[in-house]
């Protein structure tokens, strides 16, 4: 049966994103240190169209995170183009001409447009402006059988996670400590705390993964 599966990189104090994020930087101030141990492995880097990279205890995991994925959903924070309204020049998201996802990707957003279709690679764009079981179910009907991937930012994971949508978390721990930002649970109510079941621990250079079973 297909799932709905998150992996977010966190900071040891909690944080997804560091503060005051820009246009710059837009993970917030020490926000990029979270993906460092990502970015240097070649499982992360090949579907990105990098060469070279590492192989360590990281590797399964990030190949495992990848494998399976029929469509990715995500918040208008992960996408981008700022809060509000959409304007001109029109914000496309971060990855250019060839996302690296390579299939559906459905933006969980209050301000309609049209969908990005036909770019580089199969990645498209929808954006969703009727809640989060509706992004759910387009996601699933394109996955076509396959898992759908739950991408940042944290607000969106959240609601997920209060709706009881979400069937498997993957935290990649970052011994870092960004002291201010976006907290991955931050906003979770004490009755809508998920009950999680541990399923594995993996330890690698610079990051510890700890994937977890959402139970129901």
């Amino acid at each position: 049966m297909a799932k709905l599966r998150c992996q977010i990189s966190v900071s040891l104090d909690g944080f997804v994103a560091g503060p005051k994020p820009s246009i710059e930087e837009p993970l917030g101030v020490g926000g990029m240190h979270l993906h460092r141990w990502a970015f240097a492995l070649a499982a992360w880097r090949a579907p990105h169209g990098r060469e070279g990279g590492e192989v360590n205890a990281s590797t399964p995991v990030m190949e495992r995170a990848l494998e399976n994925v029929g469509a990715t959903i995500m918040g208008r924070k992960m996408f981008g183009g700022g809060p509000g309204p959409w304007t001109e020049p029109r914000w496309d998201g971060w990855w250019g001409e060839d996302p690296p996802f390579h299939h559906p990707v459905f933006v969980v957003t209050h301000h309609a447009r049209e969908p990005l279709a036909e770019l580089q690679g199969g990645t498209s764009f929808t954006f969703v402006t009727d809640g989060i079981e509706s992004a759910l179910e387009q996601a699933f009907a394109a996955a076509d059988g396959k898992d759908v991937s739950l991408g940042g930012g944290a607000e969106v994971v959240q609601q997920y996670l209060a709706a009881g949508l979400l069937d498997e978390l993957q935290l990649h721990v970052v011994p870092v400590l960004l002291g201010g930002g976006t907290r991955l649970f931050g906003d979770l109510a004490s009755g809508a705390a998920p009950k999680l079941e541990q399923l594995d621990v993996v330890e690698a250079p610079g990051v510890t993964h700890l994937r977890y079973r959402v139970k129901r």
